[in-house]
């Protein structure tokens, strides 16, 4: 971002009087972050957003910390990860810090017997196996394998699926993602240069408007708590709004890779921002073309970054013995490379297949008790010789 965009009906000046047909005002809300410093959008709702009927009951949901200080390299196995029906009891933290919450989920059934708000974090989701629907107070945005789905803190959504195999790598950052920053010109546009840019977003679609006053749960996420509560009125009661602050998708296979003679360093794969952590998307690519090319990365120290490798298809050439869905990381403190043989077995191939996310973080992740259960126990030890 940033990128305007519209949806339904606005009135033609801002904080101006919007009426009904029956001649009764509509609420007008700002969406924004960073206070009023960051971007925003102006929603116009039915009903107003404040009525809160009653709290039900608050579960703590914070990350069960199993390792706080980890300097061992792991290998999880996150397709052991348990299938479950609702959607936020499927999700598995497993490496967090006080910046970003990195997990995976594996939910059967569609998000419709409540609501869903996080108000601590941005979230990003990975959709690696499934197709359906993200529904949300701006409209619907379809998604399908290899999309990346970037939801603001604050954005009520739901989501559908069109059946019961689901994977999906999930971040939760408390700081707003962005595009990177080399990436746009002074006025926020997407550069030449750019991967990608911004004709590749699929932005919200179809505004659903409803402008009942039933009673209905959501689920607010609030500082690791996830309060229970019962608004008078549908949270889609949307009838229009604009902006620049609004859930968006982008597709992995969208992204377009730089290439050079020699191996390039991961910041060209970045495909998301935060002032905490990069993401970055690994994707088919043609090999370094330098006649004495050695295409497998080079061994390189992790002295700033935990990194945070999650492994989607494809042939990942400079790793043994990883499969889809599983999850390496390598903590700072130890430098990291390609395995044995790796990089004698890259020379004089011409591409590559893989398909990976990884997740950079400038502090150092700790470990959760879920992340251990799927730990294979010996991946630090896989760079010795055999």
């Amino acid at each position: 971002m940033p990128i305007y965009h519209k949806q339904g009906a606005v009135p033609p000046k801002r904080h101006t009087q919007f009426r009904k047909p029956n001649g009764e005002l509509y609420s007008e809300q700002l969406f924004g972050t960073i206070g009023f410093d960051g971007m925003s959008s102006l929603l116009y709702h039915h009903n107003r957003p404040t009525m809160v009927k009653e709290i039900l009951k608050s579960t703590d949901v914070s990350p069960k910390i199993a390792l706080e200080k980890n300097i061992r390299s792991l290998k999880l196995v996150s397709f052991n990860a348990p299938a479950k029906d609702d959607f936020l009891e499927a999700r598995e933290p497993l490496l967090v810090n006080s910046d970003i919450i990195i997990g995976v989920a594996a939910p059967r059934k569609s998000l419709r017997d409540y609501f869903y708000k996080n108000t601590d974090a941005d979230e990003m989701l990975f959709i690696h196996k499934g197709t359906g629907t993200l529904r949300t107070i701006f409209g619907q945005i379809p998604f399908e394998y290899g999309d990346y789905l970037i939801i603001p803190r604050g954005t009520i959504y739901q989501i559908d699926f069109d059946s019961e195999d689901n994977r999906i790598l999930y971040a939760e950052s408390f700081s707003p993602i962005y595009t990177p920053k080399r990436y746009r010109n002074w006025f926020g546009q997407l550069l030449e240069h750019s991967p990608f840019c911004e004709r590749d977003y699929k932005l919200p679609q179809n505004l659903e408007t409803f402008t009942d006053t039933d009673d209905y749960l959501i689920k607010v996420k609030k500082q690791g708590v996830m309060h229970e509560m019962v608004y008078i009125g549908h949270p889609f009661d949307v009838v229009g709004w604009d902006g620049y602050n609004f859930p968006y998708g982008f597709s992995i296979h969208n992204f377009e890779p730089i290439t050079g003679r020699v191996h390039q360093p991961p910041p060209v794969h970045q495909t998301f921002e935060t002032n905490a952590f990069v993401i970055c998307s690994f994707v088919p690519r043609l090999y370094d073309y330098h006649p004495l090319s050695i295409p497998a990365p080079y061994n390189h120290s992790n002295i700033d970054s935990d990194e945070m490798l999650y492994y989607v298809d494809g042939d990942f050439m400079s790793r043994n013995g990883v499969q889809p869905g599983n999850i390496s990381l390598h903590p700072a403190g130890i430098p990291h490379g390609p395995h044995p043989g790796a990089a004698e077995r890259s020379i004089g191939q011409k591409g590559s297949e893989e398909l990976a996310v990884m997740i950079d973080t400038f502090k150092p992740l700790m470990v959760t008790e879920n992340a251990l259960k799927l730990d294979d126990g010996d991946y630090y030890k896989s760079w010795l010789d055999k």
